[in-house]
């Protein structure tokens, strides 16, 4: 592994968990674990030292607004935090770090410790496939964040299904820029390289222009990011083709790739970004367009050993082509939400399928297609809209760089569109044309009934749109 302060071996990230693992037996005695550590060798590091001992580890998402990271460490009833005294300064903002984690909690900060000597060897606890491996709340998109319960068969079974899959070996060189609180930064870009053996490059901040310097200096054949990123990267004067010539696997999951930053891949760079599917309740790969089956749009098949499924809104199996809730099964899937019975209830049917809130269709080979979120589908005058497909076309416009659609009720209509759209440097706003522009392309019973300029879109921290922030923008 090679991060932004060093590299290391697998010998090295070995021992330096041996001496966090006593740090951590000294410090409690609790089942669970926190770390908030930036990405990089110490992440794993720590990792290790916590399963050494048994442990569950909590990965925690410094983004978080304070009164929500306070509100994950009540829930996971933490009384120690792996982490670096300046994660801690970050998080502790003008309050200082006091104020970043309750006085009650033991922080065993890693750029502290005196790495000396040898420490006292530890069999790792053999962990079962049921035991509870990490414990990823989520980012609170939709209330307060959520603990998924991984268990150690979750993670070594989706480390297996995408090994199997695209056939990641010791050769291969993995950049992660993906947080490892996250978990495609955590299975994909952790569990995974460490699992085969490949090479992987950390870095703690996305920067383009770093980025981009990772690229040429390492070579790497596999960059998984979120759409975001990828949308700096083609707008990085310095970035051609060069730079992408070695990956085999450029990945986009997290969100939908809007149809403007993969056209602009292909004319810039001669590169197909390969879009994946998955949630952090399935570990989180579920699917995997993987590039001698591309399929434009599509998320592509399950990976091995996944049962996935469309239904209708009464629950009844939809063939190929029509549109439905995605369902799925498979030894990757969760064990469930910490300390939350009812919710874990609730999202799973009576036949053991993991409803996953999504919308989307399989065509006759067997590619699904995302549609969008059942909670953000729309009604307009009695037919089914959903944001994405209005978001597509606006995002093709010369002058957005990114939009978000919410539906708003209407007396004669149920609900009608309004689009916000946030800008490319230097271009100006015209709702004229663009509303123009969107019904050129759509339905005119899909086309926003207002448009609006924001400056910049509400995300949560791994870059999805959270469009809840801007009901009360309406």
């Amino acid at each position: 592994m090679v991060d932004d302060q060093r590299a290391w071996t697998c010998i090295e990230l070995y021992i330096g968990a041996l001496h966090v693992a006593r740090a951590i037996a000294r410090a409690s005695d609790r089942p669970h674990i926190g770390l908030m550590l930036p990405t990089s060798g110490l992440f794993p590091m720590a990792l290790l030292a916590t399963w050494m001992l048994g442990r569950t580890a909590v990965p925690l998402n410094y983004l978080l607004k304070k009164d929500d990271l306070e509100y994950v460490i009540n829930d996971a009833e933490l009384d120690a935090v792996v982490t670096v005294k300046p994660m801690l300064e970050f998080v502790g903002g003008d309050a200082g770090p006091d104020a970043a984690l309750h006085a009650n909690i033991r922080t065993i900060k890693l750029d502290e410790m005196k790495f000396k000597g040898f420490p006292p060897l530890r069999l790792a606890r053999h962990m079962r496939n049921d035991d509870l491996a990490v414990l990823l709340y989520t980012s609170g998109t939709s209330g307060r964040p959520k603990g998924v319960m991984l268990t150690a068969g979750n993670l070594s079974a989706n480390v297996r299904q995408c090994v199997e899959w695209v056939g990641f070996s010791i050769n291969d060189t993995l950049l992660g820029v993906l947080p490892q609180f996250h978990s495609f930064g955590l299975t994909v870009l952790t569990l995974l390289p460490l699992s085969v053996g490949a090479k992987v490059v950390f870095t703690a901040r996305f920067n383009p222009r770093k980025i981009l310097e990772l690229m040429r200096e390492h070579r790497p054949t596999a960059f998984i990011a979120i759409p975001s990123m990828l949308a700096a990267l083609l707008h990085a004067k310095s970035a051609d083709a060069d730079h992408f010539k070695s990956i085999k696997y450029l990945v986009s999951g997290g969100e939908p790739l809007p149809e403007a930053i993969f056209q602009g891949y292909r004319e810039r760079f001669g590169a197909t970004i390969n879009e994946g599917y998955g949630l952090t309740e399935t570990s989180p790969v579920a699917n995997w367009s993987r590039p001698h089956e591309y399929r434009h749009k599509s998320v592509g098949k399950p990976v091995p050993h996944m049962d996935e499924i469309i239904v209708d809104a009464d629950g009844r199996r939809l063939p190929a082509n029509q549109d439905g809730e995605i369902r799925m099964r498979g030894p990757n899937v969760m064990k469930g939400y910490y300390r939350l019975p009812e919710a874990t209830a609730a999202t799973f049917d009576e036949h053991g399928y993991f409803r996953t809130g999504d919308m989307g269709r399989f065509d006759d080979e067997g590619f699904l297609y995302i549609t969008g979120r059942i909670k953000e589908m729309l009604i307009i005058g009695g037919e089914n809209v959903f944001p994405r497909e209005i978001e597509e076309v606006l995002d093709k416009h010369p002058s957005v760089a990114a939009s978000a659609v919410i539906g708003v009720m209407d007396e004669s209509r149920g609900e009608v569109a309004v689009a916000f759209v946030e800008l490319k440097e230097g271009a100006a706003f015209d709702e004229v044309s663009l509303r123009k522009f969107c019904r050129e392309h759509l339905a005119q019973f899909k086309v926003p009934r207002d448009i609006r300029h924001i400056d910049k879109l509400p995300r949560n921290p791994t870059g999805k749109i959270m469009r809840r922030e801007l009901k009360g923008k309406v």
